[in-house]
């Protein structure tokens, strides 16, 4: 797997991750005033978008779906 970097970051409102593609692998941002269970719930959920390679994809929607219905990984 490439390597995954995470920082914390005041996102707005409603946003719990976002993930981007670096040249070496992830970032993924999760919002600071998460608790921590809702950290983990976020880190799990960018983490099952960077397994099954959403970022190839071009369907939102579906990618959102799959996502959800897989139910993330945890750690």
């Amino acid at each position: 797997m490439d390597n995954i970097f995470i920082y914390f970051a005041n996102l707005p409102d409603h946003v719990k991750e976002m993930i981007a593609p670096c040249y070496d692998g992830y970032t993924i941002y999760l919002d600071s005033n998460l608790d921590e269970i809702q950290k983990v719930e976020a880190y799990n959920h960018a983490l099952s978008h960077i397994i099954g390679e959403d970022f190839e994809k071009h369907d939102v929607n579906a990618i959102e779906i799959n996502a959800h219905r897989e139910g993330g990984i945890i750690l």
